[in-house]
């Protein structure tokens, strides 16, 4: 289409301004927002997703619903399993991750304004920013992974983890950084696809519907929503395999080792295991959490930007 991008401030209705010094201060606070916003409405279908991706063979769950009534069954806090590491977690990643789109935005299209960019350039910045951001991702969703596969108790009764910071304490005590950041490499190979076709779709889709009659701000929740479920689609097999190297089991003790499987090896057994409907397991449950919490994330994003101009 000829018609510019509109700028993200035309669509929630607020007056556009000038891009200014702050800029990226502002990308900070509305990308945590909008992070937090993502966490509420998708983290139940994200534990959902992972026990699906990381489940041993025979399967504990033989479809979506089981594992819904499964999980649910340990009461309704266990939908919530590990929720302190991705809030916590996923405010810094989206406050990392749109502050960095944005300065990649001036300095790949001159300027930080969004409405004269093409859209390869959008894209272009969201698999920069994917690479940049694998590195804040790999550790919050690795301690995330452990507690939500955890089972409900452990040896003597009790869970192995009391808590997120108890499991990355633990992590970092038996293994270092190095078992934080267990799957950084599959990290980086998903989210540079994954943010390419992120922000590339939401601000194709932006620029589409502004030349429509539908309602701005339902605008942004089908453009969010949508590029959600765009981001999964280049990026999911090597989500699978991320989960399950995050899921290993790992020592007791800093002396003790326990012998894990690289990305090559998970890739050997997903494939041995299930063949190639294994690296799309719990896809339809990412697909269902992807527009509510996107939708959520833009949205708020948005109209924090909003607010602070």
């Amino acid at each position: 289409m000829d018609k510019p991008i509109p700028e993200p401030l035309e669509l929630v209705g607020v007056r556009d301004v000038p891009a200014d010094k702050y800029r990226t201060v502002k990308d900070l606070v509305a990308g945590t927002v909008g992070g937090w916003a993502q966490v509420v409405v998708g983290h139940p279908f994200d534990t959902l997703k992972v026990r699906l991706q990381t489940q041993p063979s025979p399967p504990l769950y033989t479809s979506a619903l089981d594992c819904f009534q499964k999980t649910l069954s340990e009461g309704p806090s266990a939908l919530y399993k590990g929720v302190v590491s991705p809030l916590f977690g996923v405010g810094i990643c989206n406050a990392v991750l749109f502050s960095t789109n944005g300065m990649l935005r001036t300095l790949i299209g001159g300027h930080s304004d969004p409405a004269r960019m093409t859209i390869q350039q959008h894209t272009l910045c969201g698999a920069l920013s994917g690479a940049v951001i694998s590195f804040v991702n790999c550790p919050v969703e690795g301690v995330k992974v452990v507690m939500q596969t955890q089972p409900k108790t452990g040896m003597g009764g009790a869970p192995r983890y009391r808590g997120v910071g108890h499991c990355a304490a633990e992590m970092y005590r038996v293994g270092g950084v190095r078992s934080l950041y267990r799957g950084l490499g599959i990290t980086v190979v998903r989210d540079v696809p994954s943010f390419a076709a992120y922000f590339g779709t939401y601000e194709y889709l932006k620029r589409y519907l502004s030349s429509t009659t539908l309602d701005p701000t339902m605008a942004l929740v089908i453009s969010g929503g949508c590029a959600g479920i765009a981001a999964w689609i280049p990026c999911y097999p090597q989500d699978v395999v991320k989960s399950r190297i995050q899921s290993q089991p790992l020592p007791t003790h800093a002396s003790s080792s326990v012998a894990e499987l690289g990305m090559r090896r998970v890739v050997q057994e997903v494939w041995k295991l299930k063949g190639w409907r294994g690296f799309w397991t719990g896809f339809g449950m990412a697909v269902m959490r992807a527009f509510p919490a996107n939708a959520a994330t833009f949205v708020c994003y948005e109209m924090v930007i909003g607010a602070l101009s």
